[in-house]
């Protein structure tokens, strides 16, 4: 395996995606879990095709240069604010410019699904709506799949 430095590869793959390429990579990271986990599942971006819209999840590039691919919460006059499946605290607002990739699909548990698929059409309209009360979701979640076993 070799280690590439990853704002360097994001660097590259977003050069194809700008270039009308689709492209795939590994997850880093645990900001989208737990819809996406890090090192098991993958995604599928591209330029985006549509108006973005929210709970769409997009590839950006903060003012700091780093690169991350979080879902949009919401779209106001000032700009796109963010926030990862997994965090509490939404980011932004954002440039529209900084927002160069839309995410098409993902492979999730070693499956492969986009919009229409029912894991991916929770996180995408509901989700994203219950921000303030994941963590008790998350937590009654592991409550019972713990009893189960």
């Amino acid at each position: 395996m070799k280690v590439v430095d990853t704002r360097e590869y994001v660097s590259m793959l977003r050069e194809l995606v700008e270039d009308g390429k689709e492209v795939s990579m590994l997850i880093s990271g645990s900001s989208m879990a737990p819809f996406l986990i890090h090192e098991r599942d993958s995604i599928c971006f591209k330029k985006p095709d549509r108006e973005l819209k929210k709970g769409d999840m997009v590839f950006y590039q903060r003012a700091t240069g780093q690169y991350v691919m979080h879902r949009i919460c919401k779209i106001k006059p000032e700009g796109y604010y963010m926030i990862g499946d997994a965090q509490k605290e939404i980011e932004g607002p954002l440039e529209r410019g900084q927002i160069f990739a839309l995410i098409t699909k993902v492979r999730r548990k070693g499956k492969w699904m986009g919009p229409g698929d029912f894991w991916w059409d929770f996180f995408e309209h509901v989700w994203i709506r219950i921000i303030p009360i994941r963590r008790f979701v998350v937590k009654a979640y592991s409550i019972i799949s713990r009893s189960r076993k």
